[in-house]
């Protein structure tokens, strides 16, 4: 190609155009790129999250809604002195500063006492074991019932006096006893000691050797 076709291709008309054209295109893409973002991002809207601690789920779910905010139960607890489906805990905590569409997770209060399945504790682990691993659980755990055996290991779980085994299902508000080893042997496999003098043994008559004296 010589130089005066290449300049001439310069001066077309034809290839401004197309160079303007595709700047504008550039142009147009990176704003609609930011205000596209901002509008998905929700930028500079603050929205103060709202208390709905205690209140049914029914008013707490209207109350976060009617601000432009998610709902979703994470998860359930018991509190015996209040009411079933109300809200106990909500996160992010009352006062925070979110954006529209920012889910609120809340924990509301079950219309029963929760059970939670009773580990193989007993003859498996020593007193302090099997109370971390109870309380760990979820369990009220109270003062262990000591019993004839090997020094803090646990031998039995009782719950309101009565018996249970590995598997049961206990309520949370129920409280654990766990019967633990004193190290002491039972009434059966002790030993009963007698107490004799040596003394006496000497002093008996009965077993007094006679003998000559040989001169």
């Amino acid at each position: 190609m010589k130089l005066s076709e290449f300049v001439d291709k310069f001066r077309s008309g034809y290839l401004w155009w197309n160079i303007f054209a595709m700047g504008v295109v550039c142009i147009l893409l990176v704003v609609g790129v930011k205000f596209g973002l901002d509008i998905y991002t929700h930028h500079g809207e603050a929205i103060d999250v709202p208390d709905v601690h205690h209140k049914s789920m029914v008013e707490a779910r209207s109350i976060l809604e009617s601000k432009g905010l998610d709902v979703v139960v994470s998860d359930t607890g018991y509190v015996k002195e209040l009411p079933a489906d109300c809200i106990l805990e909500q996160s992010p905590k009352a006062g925070a500063m979110v954006k529209s569409g920012h889910v609120i997770n809340l924990v509301v209060n079950a219309s029963s006492t929760p059970v939670l399945t009773l580990p193989d504790i007993v003859e498996n682990c020593s007193q302090r074991e099997a109370m971390a691993k109870l309380k760990a659980m979820g369990f009220k755990v109270g003062m262990p019932q000591f019993v004839a055996g090997e020094k803090d290991w646990v031998y039995g779980v009782t719950v309101d006096g009565h018996d249970r085994q590995a598997g049961d299902k206990i309520p949370v508000s129920k409280t654990i006893i766990i019967k633990v080893g004193n190290g002491m042997l039972s009434a059966a496999d002790s030993v009963n000691y007698i107490d004799y003098n040596i003394d006496d043994d000497f002093n008996s008559d009965d077993d007094i050797d006679d003998f000559v004296e040989v001169p």
